[in-house]
């Protein structure tokens, strides 16, 4: 399930964003702390071209999935997951095909949009096999610098006509 999220759920999406799973294949590879969270939290909750989501399973809180660069029938994301917890419990793999689910799901039938994009990097080959199977298209890699190493950045983009939909 999705649901928005609230001024409650910010010290549980930086804990679950500063997990080492979920660093080691971020652009912003750095701890995030408390202070640089408010302050992405403040400008995020009041700026009507973001969504941010917390993913529930099973009445916990299992990942955060952000919508941005809102416009029109065009948007950006990206989520992530209690990699922890779920590995812990045995659920990552059905976590992460529900969350993927859900979310192209929310950006085509509740936002309305026509074509979602993201970035994943290059590293990340099973991200990459998931974004494969959900019909996710890679475009031209290119070469960045954050948090002091270079990094190659993979555009990803889908539209509503190539999604996979439910059963």
């Amino acid at each position: 399930m999705l649901r928005p999220a609230t001024e409650h759920d910010v010290d549980t999406m930086r804990l679950l964003r500063n997990q080492q799973a979920n660093r080691d294949v971020s652009i912003q590879s750095h701890e995030i702390t408390a202070d640089e969270h408010a302050a992405w939290w403040a400008k995020t909750s009041a700026d009507p071209t973001r969504r941010v989501l917390i993913y529930e399973r099973e009445g916990m809180t299992a990942g955060v999935v952000n919508f941005f660069d809102i416009e029109g029938s065009t948007a950006a994301w990206g989520f992530f997951l209690d990699a922890d917890g779920l590995a812990e419990r045995g659920e990552t793999l059905p976590a992460w095909i529900e969350v993927m689910k859900e979310a192209t799901s929310y950006a085509f039938d509740e936002l309305g949009l026509e074509l979602l994009t993201g970035e994943v990097l290059e590293h990340n080959a099973v991200v990459r096999q998931m974004n494969r199977r959900f019909r996710f298209t890679e475009g031209t890699p290119e070469q960045r610098y954050a948090d002091g190493r270079e990094i190659t950045v993979i555009p990803i983009s889908l539209r509503k006509q190539d999604r996979r939909k439910g059963k």
